[in-house]
């Protein structure tokens, strides 16, 4: 049987962004640029590449700078979920858009998440290995040594079905990291609460139910966390698109 991919996203972009400073005094972060191009609209030209159709994102820091920025945007239905009240973080950012959202399995996008294709597209890799049948959520993972930010042993062990386990400081250290993209069935945080809260538990809950698995990726990943960072990605992307 043929599973339908996700056609709506669900895109992280309310952080205020504190590592990215002096960056983010002046705007939020997903405006920031890499190699001329912010990091939203970066993120939105995978999501729309990867076959979506509409996005739902966040907001919260310089929220009406975003909104003016995301409404040039013409090649998808943009839909904002509103912050401005409050930072309800990963896993209450999803609750809180939770009508806009609808009832199918969605894409999750981090705006501080980029990468370099490698023989596949990425979100071909994570689209392909989706089953609601066995799984709640599906993590995008890259190989630690593969990329820019994956620092510390923390990450994800993953077993030869693909179910994963989240490990904070083991040893050794873990051999995946979660890039920030994942699929996701919203029905997940149906009994959660109202209010800010991580979506790290939502992984642990469903670990031990065994339905959180995780798809690697082939590419190089580079997480945008801070200005070093910024400079490192936009190197590697500058390189790239000479080569």
């Amino acid at each position: 049987m043929t599973v339908a991919s996700p056609t709506t996203a669900m895109v992280l972009a309310a952080g205020i962004g504190s590592r990215m400073r002096p960056l983010t005094d002046t705007r939020p972060k997903a405006l920031v640029e890499v190699a001329g191009r912010t990091l939203i609209d970066r993120v939105l030209d995978r999501l729309v590449e990867a076959g979506i159709t509409r996005a739902v994102v966040n907001v919260h820091h310089f929220a009406d700078a975003m909104e003016a920025h995301l409404a040039r945007r013409k090649d998808l239905e943009i839909v904002i979920s509103d912050e401005r009240a409050r930072l309800l973080d990963s896993g209450g950012g999803i609750r809180h858009a939770a009508a806009q959202l609808g009832r199918d399995p969605i894409l999750v996008a981090n705006i501080d998440s980029l990468w370099i294709e490698g023989d596949r597209p990425a979100l071909e890799t994570l689209k392909a290995a989706w089953s609601p049948v066995r799984m709640d959520i599906l993590l995008l993972l890259v190989p630690r040594g593969r990329g820019i930010g994956f620092e510390g042993p923390q990450g994800f062990f993953r077993d030869g079905e693909g179910r994963l386990t989240h490990a904070v400081a083991p040893d050794p250290p873990t051999p995946y990291a979660n890039v920030g993209f994942a699929i996701l069935n919203p029905a997940i945080l149906d009994t959660e609460p109202d209010g800010a809260f991580s979506i790290v538990p939502i992984w642990h809950r469903l670990q031990a139910k065994g339905r959180l698995y995780g798809a690697v990726m082939d590419g190089f990943w580079m997480h945008v966390g801070d200005p070093a960072a910024r400079e490192a990605t936009e190197a590697r992307l500058n390189a790239a698109s000479e080569t």
